[in-house]
């Protein structure tokens, strides 16, 4: 079977495949009572991606929470086998996780984000 993809989604494709580490914002909890044995103890959040200028994307991502990261927070999602690159999760089924929660965001003299201004 071959599958055609839009020249759109395949650039975005392509252009996520390259990205080891993106910003998203932390949108919900994803509950699995049935997961590979490897997540039993393993939050999940839903995770919307940003683009540079701070608005959101038509992307989502199901990540692990390493670091315990709330709703409506900016997160770092690291993605494919560098988000099993944690201590201690090496041999967890993860293409995504949450690996920081992010305080502020400069992209040369704009402030992009801050956390203590969002909340």
């Amino acid at each position: 079977m071959q599958w055609n993809l839009s020249a759109k989604a395949s650039a975005a494709s392509a252009r996520r495949a390259a990205l080891k580490m993106r910003i998203a914002k932390a949108l919900g909890t994803v509950v699995s009572t049935v997961k590979d044995p490897s997540l039993g103890s393993v939050k999940l959040l839903f995770v919307q991606y940003m683009d540079e200028n701070g608005e959101t994307l038509p992307e989502y991502e199901v990540a692990a929470d390493l670091v315990g990261a709330g709703i409506g927070e900016w997160v770092l999602i690291s993605i494919g086998s560098a988000a099993r690159k944690v201590s201690g999760y090496e041999d967890r089924s993860l293409d995504a996780a949450v690996v920081g929660i992010i305080d502020t965001v400069n992209l040369g003299s704009r402030s992009l984000y801050s956390k203590k201004d969002a909340g």
